[in-house]
């Protein structure tokens, strides 16, 4: 079962998140973008971005091995977004967060570019699995700032990579196929910025399905300030 719902939020004017999945036979796909830019742009990216990424997948799943599929699509759709910067003024300098779930029977991985994020949860715990590409991530790591400094941040969101900004990409990749999750979230930092892990995972596990649950979230991101776009998408399970 996949449940999505996005929401511009209480501030923005044009949503510009993005989200999209394909479950075939041999293999699924799941995408969660959030674009960044002036004018339309970023609402350009984080769609090109998760459209071309799962058409990447239809058209060359089979020629490229499992383990390398989903980082050379990644690199190649970045690349793809890239160059369509430069062909026209007004797509200058646009760009996406992107985290993707790939799946198979034998295999799980989840990529990220961005804070755009995945969760899992098992059991009575939630795992964040990705690793934010920001500037309050790298203040946390080296001690310059506390937990709780990091949650009020005027720079929170001063990310550190993304999809389109150039040539090249560095892709986090997370082998994850041993760690048993039974529910999986991919989101935008609208989300995660406004809700915590624990109140994700618990709104999750009071609901019926996931259609409450996402719609819950939102509500509750939204009810926080909703200062950006809220999407969330949560998939996996026996519900």
């Amino acid at each position: 079962m996949v449940s999505i719902k996005t929401d511009v939020g209480n501030k923005r004017s044009l949503n510009e998140d993005f989200a999209s999945y394909y479950e075939g036979d041999s293999y699924k796909i799941y995408v969660v973008t959030d674009g960044m830019g002036g004018h339309n742009a970023g609402e350009v990216a984080s769609k090109m971005a998760a459209e071309g990424l799962i058409s990447y997948f239809t058209e060359n799943y089979g020629t490229i091995d499992e383990d390398k599929i989903l980082k050379a699509s990644i690199e190649y759709v970045n690349k793809s977004l890239y160059q369509y910067s430069l062909s026209d003024t007004t797509f200058s300098g646009m760009g996406t967060t992107l985290t993707a779930c790939f799946a198979t029977k034998d295999l799980i991985q989840i990529a990220n570019v961005g804070d755009s994020c995945c969760l899992g949860i098992v059991d009575d715990n939630i795992i964040k699995i990705t690793r934010d590409h920001s500037l309050v991530q790298e203040l946390l790591d080296s001690g310059s700032i506390s937990e709780e400094e990091a949650k009020h941040h005027p720079r929170k969101n001063v990310i550190t990579r993304a999809m389109g900004t150039s040539l090249s990409v560095e892709v986090d990749i997370f082998d994850i196929t041993a760690s048993g999750f039974h529910t999986l979230i991919l989101c935008s930092d609208g989300l995660t910025n406004e809700v915590t892990n624990e109140e994700i995972k618990d709104l999750i596990k009071s609901r019926s399905n996931y259609d409450e649950a996402c719609t819950a979230l939102v509500d509750l991101a939204k009810d926080r300030g909703g200062k950006d776009n809220i999407t969330v998408m949560i998939f996996g399970g026996e519900r």
